[in-house]
């Protein structure tokens, strides 16, 4: 397809940009970006033209990527599946997406990593970058074959949803990844801490529900940062979630480590407050945090302790959340709201808008040494395209995702996804 976007305004950080200009997409490709006084002499005419896009009052962004979903599939297709996920992504912006390695079974082999990308791929839409485990079956035992996994895809290790907790595994872990360069993300959990189901303060006491403490996340933190400066590995800390976190990441990023952290929005916008009505959609792991960590959270945000926004996207069926609280599953789906509620950070002058889009694109392909997205001639014609203003509630029925569990149904936001254009094409 032939595409032009017009009236719109780039906000590109990798060029400093953020200015009017016209887009013109010629298959897969960026045919030019013209500014406004050089649309006179354009590279293909509107005859020539198959699609015209107003972006009026719109933000041009180059393609979102989000560094952490789970699509459970294979394994656990009633949750969610590829395609499913991959529309969700679609319709929340993203131009590619991280699939975390806990599928079943779990994304150890080199054929599992090819399955996910080629099913991807068949389906045209957003592209899916596989993790795959540290160890086999995220046991913990022992290490996967590195070299192999990242020859057939993987972007990074992880056995995220489970803590590597053999300090002596873990540095090793990091010890062979950085014999290939490879990016270890780390879920930070002391488990024997994290026995709760909800954070541990004043609300769990007053609900009666067993608490799980900062420290449950941040001894973790401070030991993986601890063996990042053993190995000179890089590091990445996923789902930041309290303020010890943020303050320990901190000091290893004025240290020089090759220390890098991401956040999820439920992190930035709600609080232990929000599990009051022993409403499920709010249990997660880590679990929301106090007041203290969600102003923590986004000071680190602001200041660039936290490189990256990612939704740690958590399909499940009703079944596992229609339970008393203690049985319920943990995880929220974030694909489709994460624009939204991350643009309340613009709003709330928290981040500019090309603070916002690194790290909704930028910083996440430097950090997974994937090729960052530029909205530039001869440049691949990935695209995320906001309305910074558009006001609307979230309906979860009106998700692509095949599951709904979300805290933030019936929320009123302002800002929202309007296209997204991957590989040329318009995938929402």
């Amino acid at each position: 397809m032939r595409i032009r976007i017009e009236n719109g305004t780039v906000v590109d950080p990798s060029q400093n940009l953020d200015a009017k200009r016209t887009i013109y997409i010629d298959g897969k490709k960026i045919k030019d970006v013209l500014e406004p006084e050089d649309i006179s002499n354009p590279p293909f005419s509107a005859d020539e033209t198959d699609y015209v896009y107003n972006a009026e009052g719109q933000i041009i962004c180059p393609g979102f990527l989000d560094m952490h979903v789970h699509f459970r599939d294979p394994g656990q297709e009633y949750k969610e599946t590829i395609e499913t996920g991959c529309k969700a992504a679609a319709h929340g912006g993203f131009t590619d997406v991280c699939c975390m390695p806990n599928t079943v079974p779990v994304n150890d082999q080199p054929e599992i990593t090819k399955y996910m990308i080629e099913k991807a791929r068949a389906l045209g839409g957003t592209r899916v970058h596989p993790v795959a485990t540290i160890s086999p079956g995220s046991n913990g035992k022992a290490l996967t074959e590195m070299g192999l996994l990242l020859q057939a895809g993987a972007c990074a290790f992880s056995d995220d949803g489970y803590p590597v907790t053999d300090a002596q595994l873990m540095r090793r872990a990091m010890e062979y990844a950085r014999s290939f360069d490879a990016l270890i993300i780390s879920h930070c959990e002391e488990m024997r801490l994290a026995s709760g189901v909800m954070n541990e303060g004043i609300i769990s006491t007053r609900m009666g529900l067993a608490g799980i403490p900062n420290a449950a996340e941040s001894i973790m933190v401070m030991r993986d940062i601890a063996l990042c400066e053993l190995t000179g590995a890089r590091l990445h800390i996923a789902h930041v979630s309290t303020a010890q976190s943020v303050e320990a990441i901190r000091r290893a990023k004025e240290k020089g480590l090759p220390v890098t952290a991401e956040t999820a929005p439920h992190y930035f916008t709600l609080t232990d407050s929000a599990v009051l009505e022993y409403d499920t959609n709010a249990k997660m792991n880590p679990p929301l945090r106090s007041e203290k960590d969600r102003e923590a959270i986004r000071k680190g945000l602001a200041d660039g302790v936290i490189d990256a926004i990612a939704t740690d996207h958590a399909p499940h069926a009703e079944l596992e959340k229609k339970v008393p609280f203690d049985l319920a599953a943990n995880g929220i789906i974030g694909l489709e709201t994460s624009v939204s509620l991350s643009m309340s950070l613009v709003h709330d002058g928290i981040l500019t808008f090309s603070q916002f889009v690194e790290k909704m694109s930028l910083n996440p392909s430097k950090i997974l040494k994937i090729t960052p997205k530029m909205v530039a001639s001869g440049q691949a014609a990935d695209i995320t395209i906001i309305d910074p203003s558009k006001a609307y509630s979230v309906s979860s029925k009106s998700f692509q995702s095949k599951s709904r569990n979300t805290p933030f149904d019936g929320w009123s936001c302002r800002g929202k996804v309007m296209r997204t254009i991957a590989d040329g094409k318009i995938i929402y």
